[in-house]
């Protein structure tokens, strides 16, 4: 079959230091190159590289300071005190002051339409080189807010700033097609070490055509997906990067009830016993391997890999241990092998979105791995219009992963008084309560103990002894085709999203 390949730059590569690379369509910004629009933030976290930002999550998502010379938080954990770099100009020639800074943060406060700055009470600029982040309430992880909002300049700042954004960052934007490509090129004033890579240019691009413009020699760098790992291509060799890019599905925790025209929970789910035995009963391994082409990780968590992780979710399949606690939990195998229980058959519909053949694939996998269990699982299609309220007495294949504990909160904690947790129902006040006090804590390392007791402390929690409300399955590897000779630096784990994070470091990149 042949496939288009767009019209892309002509290569050059090593001679002027460029790279050309792949995205997908859907990592163009829709609002521009705006922090307060979602650019760097949002779902899809990356460094803004246009902009620079107080600090920087490291390869093993510690925090390290970039515009910041350093910061501190008070004992009541309602001021944080950021003092920062004085040799940092604008593209534009401009300084950047803590001026800037404060108008930015309270920018996102008032405008975001992506992240959360509720905490936020007001920033201000006590002088030239000093911030102050004045909160509502203790918020121990602002570290990783500040690690993902570029610093816009104030005197260049209006409504149409996304379209033409001026930065201190590494790079420049000088070009943008939209619907085709973006370029950028090394800001050559940046204040830190100087960009190896001088030109970089993403073209956005769907998967086939990505493949093509790699076949086609017309790319340095295309994401893939693991279908096409097979692939052979002359002159690029195949990059897998781990990931927190996870992908597992919900299982409602109470019993079926109608509010305002929505159901809220399963029968069968509800059963905590019911929710242990499908968790144990995943053969994450086989799921890799055939669903994934090997290219991927075991995950038991939202938050694998990571500092606030806690080691108790892992759990090894044991499907006869499955087996043994259905039928402790009253559901004996009928004749056709789906067990029942007072005459309810043991049924699951499990849903994907529309379009996400990887969800869609793992569902099935699902499917066929819950059967030798006895429950029959329907996999159904459904747009995220609906999938939402559907999947609060339905579990939906989801796909989450961040760079902060907050991943954590918004999936578990319950939400205001509706006592239940937003995406499916769930609640546990003991796991409220840790995650309060590690918002609340005095340091964001004194922070991580507690978010590991939310997820199980002995007693109670989300892993598999405690609540299990969510299965989680695997960390999808992000896959690219890169062209022989150059040299990919180094990846802290992608979050989700098969984007811009590839591109974090690309200024450490170089050519053989």
């Amino acid at each position: 079959m042949l496939l288009a390949v767009p019209a892309v730059n002509v290569y050059a590569g090593a001679e002027d230091q460029s790279v050309i690379v792949t995205m997908p369509t859907t990592s163009e910004p829709e609002s521009g190159f705006d922090p307060a629009y979602g650019w760097g933030a949002g779902e899809h976290v990356h460094e803004p590289l246009i902009q620079s930002t107080l600090v920087r999550t490291t390869k093993d998502l510690g925090i390290e300071n970039d515009l910041a010379t350093e910061y501190s938080c008070s004992d009541d954990g309602l001021t944080w005190t950021v003092k920062i770099r004085d040799d940092v100009k604008f593209t534009d020639g401009e300084p950047l002051t803590a001026g800037d800074v404060a108008f930015t943060f309270n920018t996102c406060r008032d405008e975001s339409s992506v992240n959360d700055f509720t905490m936020l009470k007001e920033a201000v600029a006590v002088d030239d080189t000093t911030v102050e982040f004045h909160m509502n309430e203790p918020y121990s992880i602002w570290p990783y807010t500040m690690a993902i909002v570029g610093i816009v300049p104030e005197h260049a700042y209006d409504e149409n700033y996304g379209q033409n954004p001026i930065g201190s960052g590494r790079y420049i934007m000088k070009q943008w097609d939209k619907g085709q490509q973006v370029i950028f090129e090394a800001n050559p004033d940046y204040y830190g070490e100087e960009p190896k890579i001088k030109k970089l240019t993403v073209l956005f691009m769907e998967e086939d055509a990505a493949l093509a413009a790699a076949m086609a020699g017309q790319v340095d760098l295309a994401h893939t997906a693991a279908s096409y790992s097979e692939q052979e291509i002359e002159g690029y060799k195949l990059l897998n990067v781990e990931t927190v890019d996870n992908r597992g599905f919900n299982l409602p925790c109470a019993e079926p009830e109608e509010k305002e025209g929505i159901i809220y929970g399963n029968s069968l789910t509800a059963d905590v016993n019911v929710r242990r035995a499908i968790n144990l009963a995943i053969d994450r391994d086989e799921m890799i391997e055939n669903v994934l082409n090997g290219y991927g990780t075991k995950a038991y968590s939202v938050c694998d890999k990571m500092p606030w992780y806690n080691e108790e979710a892992v759990t090894e399949y044991d499907l006869d241990a499955a087996k043994a606690l259905m039928e402790e939990a009253g559901w004996a195998e009928g004749d056709d092998g789906i067990r029942e229980k007072d005459g309810e058959k043991a049924e699951l519909t499990l849903m994907f979105p529309n379009g996400d053949s990887v969800r869609q694939a793992l569902a099935e996998d699902t499917a066929n791995q819950l059967r030798e269990l006895g429950i029959e699982v329907t996999t159904s299609g459904v747009g995220w219009d609906t999938a939402y309220d559907q999947a609060q007495s339905e579990s939906l294949m989801w796909g989450w992963g961040a760079h902060s504990p907050m991943e954590l909160y918004n999936i578990y904690h319950t939400i205001g008084e509706s006592g239940s947790a937003e995406y499916s129902p769930y609640a546990n006040e003991t796991v409220d309560n840790y995650m309060d006090e590690a918002l609340a804590s005095s340091s964001l390392e004194e922070s991580y103990d507690l978010w590991k007791k939310a997820q199980w402390d002995g007693t109670t929690g989300i892993t598999q002894e405690g609540d299990i409300p969510w299965i989680w399955l695997c960390n999808i590897d992000h896959l690219y085709f890169v062209r022989d000779g150059l040299e990919v630096a180094d990846q802290k784990l992608h979050p989700h999203g098969h984007g811009w994070s590839i591109v974090n470091n690309v200024d450490q990149w170089d050519w053989e």
